[in-house]
């Protein structure tokens, strides 16, 4: 399994212009490709799971997930704020990269929690924070998807 296979066409923005974590979740949703009926159940259910404690899981990195009814697979997003956002993540400092995760509520390879676990794994990486701020193109992100076994 490799992440770059659940990243739809145009679901990855490397220039993030919102300004607060709601309107980055918006942002991040959007990208995802979904019908824009949709969209606001989707920006709920990841708003309720952000109430339950952040998912900037530190670095400047955050993984925010839910499962919805919405998607019929599971769905990635990516992306890179220059400057950063309050997200109340693990060590307190700014979050500039987010990969944003969507699935169904059940799923026969019951992928999901493979595929956090697949992107807490990168982001452990000790290179990552810096390899992603220097990114230049999509294709840069995929190779550097690839090349860390992600």
């Amino acid at each position: 399994m490799r992440l770059r296979d659940f990243f739809a066409d145009g679901a990855i923005s490397l220039d993030l212009k919102s300004s607060s974590k709601d309107q980055v979740l918006a942002e991040l949703v959007d990208l995802l490709g979904v019908e824009e009926r949709i969209r606001p159940t989707i920006l709920r259910l990841l708003q309720r799971r952000e109430q339950l404690g952040s998912t900037g899981i530190g670095r400047g990195l955050a993984v925010p997930h839910c499962r919805s009814l919405a998607v019929n697979r599971i769905r990635l997003a990516f992306g890179r704020h220059r400057t950063g956002i309050a997200f109340a993540a693990i060590d307190q400092r700014p979050v500039t990269n987010l990969f944003l995760i969507v699935a169904p509520p059940t799923e026969l390879a019951n992928q999901y929690l493979a595929v956090l676990g697949k992107i807490a794994q990168f982001a452990k990486d000790p290179e990552v924070p810096d390899r992603l701020a220097r990114l230049s193109t999509v294709v840069e992100l995929m190779d550097l998807l690839d090349r860390k076994a992600a």
